[in-house]
């Protein structure tokens, strides 16, 4: 039988493992890219898995003064669908690092 200090020991070098994995995962969040469209592909927006914004491309049809407001809900439509698919993207992969973890439902990574 395994004496508590070997117990604690062990149950400090997984938490050092799990953290480990938690910041290569997340580093590798920031590679992963995806792209947000509205308006049939009239804007896109290219974000990291992590949300940050790669880029904006506005079609040159969209540029009169007299559709601001609809480019402007264009690009808050495209920034929201890359959001969304960036969510699901970070998802799936904290998904694959935690599949095989034990842990009670509705527990979530990181703390």
């Amino acid at each position: 039988m395994k004496s508590i200090e070997e117990m604690m020991k062990a149950a400090q070098e997984a938490a050092q493992t799990i953290q480990k994995q938690m910041e290569e995962a997340q580093g590798k969040l920031d590679t992963i890219e995806v792209e947000g469209v509205s308006g049939g592909g009239l804007v896109k927006v290219r974000a990291s898995a992590k949300g940050r914004i790669i880029s904006l491309s506005i079609d040159d049809s969209l540029i009169v003064p007299a559709d601001k407001q609809m480019l402007e809900d264009l690009v808050v439509a495209a920034f929201n669908d890359a959001r969304e698919k960036a969510d699901a993207a970070s998802n799936s992969e904290m998904g694959k690092m935690t599949s095989g973890l034990p842990l009670p439902p509705g527990f979530k990574l990181p703390f």
